[in-house]
């Protein structure tokens, strides 16, 4: 986001309108013109819908790359035009190699680095964030506010202000993302399961919750009250 200095959390239709314009240009030496749409699974309704428009009728010599987390948040019309192909996540040793090169480096204590290469999910760009920015302290905060047996509104609070502040869209960022992985997370686990009805339920929660991320930011709606209204909606989904 050029005007906060953070990462988006929502793919808008503004900005695949941005990928039509583009498309209509002529490529000055007939070469192939790339979109990267990254990540896919984060565009709103409205942005797919658009994209769909150019996936049916793609110019000649145009690649599109679809970065997807979940292939099931596509719509199928999209799914059914591309061609997968799967990249593994990095595992704890190639994590680590990376993180060795950023500053700050990544903790010595193996349990420490043990949480956050299970929070990363394999992802380089997941363990930079966690370990720069405070990330591990908010994950670490979310999921004990989720799991625990009672509700602990203070630490809710706390956890709010320290994600919500005027120079803190990044902590924000990765806020909402672990709020989406804890209930993405448990919904798979409730399928495999075979609890259907709570991985549904889930599910529609995820939904939710990402279109509450979309209207916080889109609207600059109060990311305190957000944040607040986030705890409370995973605490219900979790523990019912």
């Amino acid at each position: 986001n050029d005007k906060t200095k953070s990462f988006k959390t929502v793919v808008t239709v503004d900005e695949i309108r941005k990928v039509s314009r583009f498309l209509s240009l002529t490529s000055h030496d007939g070469s192939y013109r790339v979109v990267i749409v990254d990540p896919a699974d984060d565009m709103n309704t409205n942005a797919a819908n658009a994209l769909l428009k150019n996936l049916e009728e793609p110019p000649a010599r145009t690649l599109f790359i679809l970065i997807v987390h979940a292939p099931g948040s596509l719509l199928p019309t999209i799914r059914s035009r591309c061609q997968v192909v799967r990249l593994n996540p990095l595992d704890a040793d190639d994590l680590m190699t990376v993180l060795e090169t950023t500053e700050p480096a990544p903790p010595d204590d193996p349990a420490a680095r043990a949480a956050l290469v299970g929070r990363a999910g394999g992802s380089a760009r997941n363990a930079i964030l966690l370990t720069q920015y405070g990330g591990l302290e908010i994950a670490s905060t979310l999921d004990t506010l989720v799991t625990g047996r009672k509700s602990d509104v203070g630490g809710a609070f706390r956890l709010a202000e320290a994600v919500a502040g005027r120079d803190q869209a990044i902590q924000f960022d990765i806020f909402n993302r672990r709020a989406l992985d804890l209930l993405s997370d448990a919904a798979s686990q409730a399928a495999l399961a075979g609890d259907l009805a709570r991985a549904k339920k889930l599910s529609d929660t995820w939904h939710e919750a990402l279109d509450a991320i979309s209207e916080t930011d889109t609207y600059n709606l109060d990311k305190k009250q957000h944040a607040l209204i986030m705890i409370d909606r995973l605490n219900s989904a979790m523990r019912m």
